[in-house]
């Protein structure tokens, strides 16, 4: 149900049964570790501890990447979690993260400052916090190009759920910063840009709920920042973008799942693109529930899909 506060939820997400629960997930995440899937044999992974800024604080980056010295294409991946929780050094997004790697590209996954639980970094901050660690991820990827052997012409932003937010957000920050020439491209996969839900003009987000995850409550807005919501600032919430904020977008795919709550609200930021005459195109996994493409160990055949999709849009980008 609805929270009071984010001091409220705060103090819940601590709580000895809220720890257990999530101690019971983090486990089962770890446990889809799959090397059969995914081996880390031929690849090179690695991790990097950087500097955010403006904040000054440290986070985590995983950079996979076949073992060559070629120069290559780049995924830079952002986990989801709704920007709540979660983290890329989990098990289930180093399967992830090592079958893109597998389709001979570079991937880096940053570990940005969740607003709820903590990832690989200790501190739990609200909006701007975990955009601003996303944002200068991607700038350390650009100015480390040459010492990573990446292309820094060929970055693709992806991210599922929470990460398809900040994908989007990220874009959008660095188009609002002047710097739309360092775009090749984006990927969002189910993203998680509404901030409130229901809503009658999504009707995913009634018929779906409960399929899997449940997003019917005003947890994720109380966590990330109940007013950005109320200010509909797109920055932390995408779906208010205008056309103008979406205008200079670099081609963009968004892939949403069938059976999930957050489905329309990924095509209706479609169709927001089309509107303000961006390259875009949308793709709808049927059958699926959420974010079902990083679920790498239960359905191996869309997430290879995917991975190559991901790939074929850098490719389809830099003609």
């Amino acid at each position: 149900g609805d929270v009071e506060s984010r001091e409220a939820l705060l103090a819940a997400s601590n709580s000895p049964r809220a720890l257990e629960q999530e101690a019971m997930m983090v486990g089962m995440f770890n446990a889809a570790d799959n090397e059969a899937i995914a081996p880390k044999s031929g690849l090179r992974i690695d991790r990097q501890r950087i500097t955010s800024q403006p904040d000054g604080n440290s986070i985590n980056l995983c950079t996979i990447r076949p073992d060559n010295d070629e120069t290559l294409p780049c995924v830079y991946y952002i986990h989801g979690g709704g920007m709540m929780t979660l983290s890329c050094f989990y098990g289930n997004y180093q399967t992830w993260g090592r079958l893109i790697a597998h389709q001979g590209v570079a991937v880096v996954m940053v570990d940005f400052r969740n607003c709820l639980r903590p990832s690989s970094v200790p501190e739990v901050e609200p909006f701007p916090a975990g955009l601003n660690d996303c944002v200068s991820g991607f700038q350390w990827i650009r100015a480390q190009a040459e010492t990573l052997n990446i292309n820094p012409k060929q970055i693709l932003i992806a991210g599922e759920s929470g990460g398809g937010n900040l994908a989007i957000a990220t874009t959008m920050k660095l188009i609002r910063d002047g710097q739309r020439d360092a775009l090749l491209g984006l990927y969002a996969l189910c993203p998680y840009i509404s901030g409130q839900w229901p809503r009658e003009s999504l009707p995913s987000s009634t018929e779906n709920d409960g399929i899997f995850i449940t997003v019917g409550t005003n947890r994720g807005a109380m966590a990330y920042g109940i007013e950005a919501l109320e200010n509909e600032d797109p920055l932390a919430w995408p779906y208010f973008a205008s056309e103008a904020d979406l205008s200079h977008f670099p081609p963009t795919v968004i892939r949403v799942n069938e059976c999930d709550p957050l489905r329309d609200e990924g095509i209706a930021f479609y169709r927001n693109l089309n509107r303000a005459g961006v390259k875009a195109q949308c793709t709808q996994s049927m059958g699926t529930i959420h974010a079902s493409e990083t679920l790498c160990s239960i359905v191996p055949d869309i997430s290879r899909a995917c991975a190559r999709d991901m790939v074929a849009w850098i490719q389809e980008c830099a003609e």
